[in-house]
């Protein structure tokens, strides 16, 4: 039997990097138990108001964040505060798949298309490399906000 996965990231600002992530994922910031977000609603001022309700007092260095798949069929993806910083390459990093079904360069066009928007969105662009047939389809690899390493694929 599988099991379903949840990525935890490991960063400072959890509410920037939840933000970040459902923007390149187009996933979304679940609302609080019991709590109905209708569009426009800040999820995270929700979370904010619901801890609060239920009489916790919540320190900056104690928030999370977590986003979802709208559709139920990706991990969940979790953030949460580290006091050290990222000091090396990732270990483990996401293919993010920007360019499903294309080659050559119709593929390339899209992961650059994909890599503009995510650099106005606080991303950095680390690296591009190009198809090399038969194994090399091409892709670029990025960095978000915090450093964290991932590839357009």
């Amino acid at each position: 039997m599988s099991r379903a996965v949840q990525i935890t990231f490991d960063c400072h600002d959890p509410i920037g990097q939840a933000t970040f992530w459902a923007e390149v994922l187009g996933y979304v910031v679940p609302g609080p138990p019991g709590v109905k977000l209708e569009v426009g609603d800040d999820p995270f001022a929700a979370w904010k108001d619901f801890i609060a309700g239920m009489g916790i007092d919540m320190k900056p260095e104690d928030f999370r964040a977590a986003i979802e798949d709208p559709q139920g069929r990706g991990p969940r993806v979790f953030f949460q505060i580290v006091p050290e910083g990222k000091t090396v390459k990732n270990r483990v990093h996401l293919d993010v798949r920007a360019a499903p079904g294309l080659q050559n360069h119709e593929r390339m066009q899209a992961l650059e298309d994909e890599c503009q928007r995510l650099l106005e969105l606080g991303a950095q662009r680390l690296e591009r490399v190009d198809p090399n047939p038969p194994m090399e389809t091409g892709f670029i690899v990025m960095a978000d906000p915090e450093g964290n390493e991932f590839c357009l694929d």
